[in-house]
């Protein structure tokens, strides 16, 4: 082995070299062949290290990542191919899971992580599998939450899951918002839709205030509205899905509303129209929503599926299970204001 000569790939070995240029009787000479190299019998560095790779700044290697980029363009290519030729996937509701999964949630996150800063609480009071019906307070005059619920739930949720958001009837009024809303498994906040979802063992979101929480004054900020006539809770008993409170604490401040123009409301057909320190004065600038600190809460699960099947039309039954999820909502809101340093911290 001490004689053993490495031949560059591509390089012919100097005997035949010298032949061709007439040199020295060596070459009529047979040549023995090399013996194989027996394999060592500990693990040789890589080639890229051996020749000095991108760790050690070595020439003719790749630069680290290329690899990665290209798999990246490849994906994305494939991915678009998919949505134009539409080998893609919806369920009944018009549910998208690879676009919510791979560009919704995309776009999402950064918010979530960098701009809202969302501090997720209680994660694992949703059940990893089966069905759940997770109800939250609602505020923020644009309903930037219920986004801000579902990537939350998405991303640190143990079993990734998605949560079904319950919207209202104005939502799927709109061209472009109704598109994009069923793609992110919105469905309209009605019984039948919400039981059927459960059923399938979906994780269901709504949000009892509706509108007169998401368009109240600032100055009843973390004050929760009335909670309509408890049809979620009828919902969940009659399906045996737990009841999971959630608290956000963040939302309301994003767009600190201090009026109401009722005239421009009527005009173009809206609940409310807010007025807010930098909307409509800024134009476009004042819908740039506050740069909050929010925490959302996942309180202990509520059972349902201990009640038999006429308890769901049982009222006195059905206004106590609302009175105390309400409660609870509420306490865990003063609980977490408390806790609160800054409302930008």
């Amino acid at each position: 082995m001490a004689d053993a000569k490495v031949i560059p790939f591509g390089e012919e070995p100097r005997t035949k070299r010298r032949a061709r240029r007439g040199g020295t009787g060596r070459t009529n000479r047979a040549a023995a062949p090399l013996a194989p190299v027996p394999a060592p019998a500990t693990e040789q560095p890589s080639a890229a290290a051996a020749d000095g790779g991108p760790e050690q700044g070595g020439a003719g290697e790749a630069p680290a990542g290329v690899g990665g980029w290209e798999r990246k363009v490849a994906h994305g290519l494939n991915f678009l191919r998919r949505r134009i030729t539409g080998e893609y996937e919806v369920d009944d509701f018009g549910y998208d899971q690879e676009l919510t999964d791979q560009v919704v949630m995309s776009v999402l996150r950064p918010f979530k992580e960098k701009y809202f800063r969302v501090e997720v609480k209680g994660i694992e009071n949703i059940p990893e599998k089966g069905s759940a019906l997770i109800v939250a307070n609602h505020s923020g005059t644009l309903p930037v939450d219920g986004l801000m619920l579902q990537a939350a739930v998405h991303d640190h949720h143990p079993a990734g899951r998605n949560v079904r958001m319950l919207a209202a009837d104005l939502v799927f009024m709109l061209p472009v918002i109704n598109e994009l809303s069923r793609k992110l498994g919105h469905t309209l906040a009605c019984a039948e839709d919400a039981q059927k979802l459960l059923e399938r063992g979906e994780v269901v979101g709504v949000m009892p205030e509706g509108f007169k929480g998401i368009g109240k004054p600032f100055s009843e900020r973390y004050k929760l509205q009335r909670f309509g006539r408890g049809g979620f809770v009828q919902t969940a008993l009659r399906a045996g899905s737990p009841i999971v409170p959630c608290s956000i604490v963040g939302a309301e401040e994003i767009y600190p509303m201090i009026g109401n123009s009722r005239t421009m409301a009527r005009l173009l057909g809206i609940p409310y129209f807010p007025l807010t320190p930098a909307f409509p004065w800024l134009g476009p600038l004042g819908l740039v929503p506050l740069p909050t600190k929010w925490t959302i809460q996942f309180g202990e699960p509520i059972p349902t599926d201990g009640y038999p099947p006429e308890a769901a039309d049982d009222p006195m039954l059905m206004f106590n299970l609302t009175d105390q999820v309400r409660e609870t909502i509420q306490h865990t809101l003063y609980k977490l204001l408390v806790q609160r340093r800054s409302v930008f911290f």
